[in-house]
């Protein structure tokens, strides 16, 4: 399947197709402060079926976190589009938000790092959930 999407002022767009590897709501502490204290909602894709068709992102990555990830944004209007992880090089996590048709998302299918969960946040009823990442 093709997916379109790209950043609040259009400056960055992309397109990503195959069948996603997974769809999950991450609550760990980053997503909170990229989301503004939300969790956020992410499609796991091939990274080979993953372009930019439009403008560049700006990326960053932390260096002082064991695993941290590179995250792709907008430098002009700073919407966060995706990230990559060190531990699944094969793949981008697309910002369910950022799709041009974001019911394509579906809901997830896992919810993960709910050790970082604040109580005002909600777990989606019945679907998996867990404390980091299952490996």
């Amino acid at each position: 399947m093709n997916y379109e999407g790209g950043c609040y002022c259009g400056a960055v767009r992309y397109q990503v197709e195959g069948e996603p590897m997974l769809k999950g709501e991450c609550f760990c502490r980053e997503c909170q402060y990229l989301t503004g204290g939300s969790s956020n909602l992410v499609m796991g894709m091939p990274s080979s079926g993953f372009v930019f068709t439009k403008g560049q992102p700006a990326s960053y990555t932390r260096i002082d976190l064991d695993a941290p990830v590179t995250r792709d944004f907008c430098s002009n209007c700073g919407t966060h589009l995706l990230s990559r992880p060190r531990g699944m090089p094969d793949a981008v996590l697309i910002k369910a938000g950022t799709l041009d048709d974001p019911s394509l998302f579906g809901g997830p299918q896992m919810v993960i790092f709910t050790c970082d969960k604040e109580a005002y946040h909600q777990l989606p009823p019945d679907v998996p959930a867990f404390e980091r990442m299952p490996g």
